[in-house]
């Protein structure tokens, strides 16, 4: 079974509250130098802004997250922020 999107986690909820948890995650996990939870939260925050219409803050967001990895391209949290960058270009 597919998981739900944050879009459709958030519909219906206030979405600046939203952000400022996905935003407050960044910090923490910038904090704690955990570039895979800080590219994880990336993602959703990504995906929110998208379903928003931010379509080229996400972008920008993700794409500096991805481009921290040099390998092990095969996890999912990869996987994910690299085909939204795609569906977003």
């Amino acid at each position: 079974m597919k998981e739900k999107t944050v879009q459709e986690r958030y519909r219906g909820k206030n979405e600046e509250e939203a952000e400022r948890c996905f935003q407050q995650a960044r910090r923490v996990a910038r904090q704690q130098k955990a570039k895979s939870l800080e590219l994880r939260v990336a993602v959703s925050l990504g995906q929110s802004w998208a379903a928003q219409g931010k379509e080229k803050e996400a972008y920008l967001l993700l794409n500096k997250g991805y481009r921290w990895f040099t390998e092990r391209f095969d996890t999912e949290d990869l996987q994910e922020a690299k085909t939204m960058l795609e569906e977003l270009t």
